[in-house]
């Protein structure tokens, strides 16, 4: 959500820019479709009665008309005028254009009041699934975002917290959501993103917005279909800060540095009607799917091979059978028929991974902790590790004592 004063034009290019890669040139590697997420962990149905409060142990809100630092003309306000159920199983926060109350903005006499609501004070989490359903706004000036902020703000300041932004639209681009990341080095318009456009216009319909969140990689979808993704490799050598508790915000903005401002085309009131949001824990058990580790590479069969000892490494991930694993009740995790293996049942450090026949023992049982991203052979209490912290096609994996770092941090899907 957030953005510098930078030249509209500019921005505006660079955002026009990035809809025509994103949908001529999806990335490599990149799924057709969003895979099937973890258990279900927070929720809200938004099954109120018809004009009712949401529930402040789920969200509360911002309140006021600094600009939000991006000379924005609302106010937020905690009113149901611009918060409140429909009765039929929907959020509405509505923009309008009035000021009851005689609020006063950055600007002098606020002109427009909204909604922003957060869980920065009632859930937060590292890694998952968080999704929307909504319908959005419409109108020159008019800026929806359903976005995350890291919960250490306070303490490390704006953007060494880090945000993501799940979706955002501005006005005046009726048939396009972009999805960014900002951090130290990469914040405000020089955050790194990339937009989704679809042949009409997103507030004729309900469409969902949604992030997988894992260790070193983050996924952005829309109604399922992947169209962006971003690793550790993509910050220019500027830190990764994605890898600690973050809440949720929703709002609707009026004008701003990045859509501009009202116009006489803008109607009001305009609402952004939510159906629901769900944030759902990394997937924990069951059938196969790739393990994404560091610069988003994927835990690969070295050339497809079956023969026992070939070695497990990182590789482009490209959807084969050398890539998709399976997670059983013995504690083994297998491709191509055949065990994850520490070679010679090692427990020191930097003995290599491999493909081996399945024997029960214990260097062939791994454990998945979904809250660091880490696996672990309790054998030897080691974790899975990219040698040299490296994340180079042929990169061999191996145990190394634990250390929580970039290397050896793992998603599932």
């Amino acid at each position: 959500m957030a953005r510098t004063p930078r030249s509209r034009a500019l921005l505006a290019a660079a955002a026009a820019l990035a809809a025509v890669i994103a949908l001529l040139a999806p990335p490599a590697g990149a799924a057709n479709a969003a895979p099937a997420p973890g258990p279900l962990v927070w929720s809200d149905e938004f099954n109120g009665a018809s004009g009712s409060a949401v529930d402040q142990s789920k969200w509360r809100f911002d309140i006021g008309g600094s600009g939000w630092g991006n000379n924005e003309q609302q106010y937020y306000t905690s009113s149901t005028r611009n918060a409140a159920m429909d009765g039929a199983g929907n959020l509405v926060i509505t923009a309008r254009r009035e000021n009851p109350s005689g609020y006063q903005c950055h600007y002098g006499t606020c002109q427009y009041t909204s909604a922003r609501l957060l869980t920065s004070a009632t859930f937060t989490r590292a890694y998952g699934r968080f999704e929307a359903r909504m319908k959005l706004p419409r109108g020159q000036g008019i800026w929806p975002a359903f976005w995350m902020l890291g919960n250490d703000i306070g303490s490390v300041g704006w953007p060494n917290s880090g945000e993501i932004d799940i979706m955002e639209n501005i006005g005046r681009e009726p048939s396009t959501v972009h999805g960014t990341i900002h951090g130290p080095g990469y914040s405000g318009g020089g955050g790194i993103g990339a937009g989704y456009s679809i042949g009409g216009a997103f507030a004729d319909a309900f469409h969902t917005f949604a992030v997988d969140w894992s260790p070193n990689l983050i996924i952005w979808y829309v109604d399922g279909v992947e169209y962006q993704r971003r690793t550790p490799s993509d910050l220019g050598g500027n830190r990764w800060v994605f890898d600690h508790p973050f809440f949720m915000i929703m709002n609707v903005a009026v004008g701003g540095n990045w859509p501009g401002y009202p116009d006489a085309t803008t109607t009001f009131p305009q609402t952004l009607t939510v159906d629901y949001v769900r944030v759902h824990a990394p997937p924990t058990s069951g059938s196969g799917g790739r393990i994404t580790g560091y610069g988003g590479k994927c835990v690969d069969v070295a050339g497809a091979g079956t023969a026992n000892g070939t070695a497990v490494q990182l590789w482009d991930c490209n959807g084969t059978g050398a890539q998709s694993w399976t997670w059983n009740a013995d504690g083994s995790v297998r491709a191509l028929g055949k065990c994850m293996d520490v070679t010679s049942g090692s427990t020191a450090n930097g003995a290599q991974v491999q493909l081996y026949d399945c024997n029960g023992t214990g260097a062939q049982r791994w454990t998945f902790d979904s809250s660091s991203g880490q696996i672990v052979n309790p054998q030897s209490g080691r974790c899975l590790d990219a040698t040299g912290v490296s994340s180079a096609n042929g990169t061999r994996l191996q145990i190394w004592d634990c250390s929580g770092g970039a290397n050896q941090r793992w998603a599932r899907s």
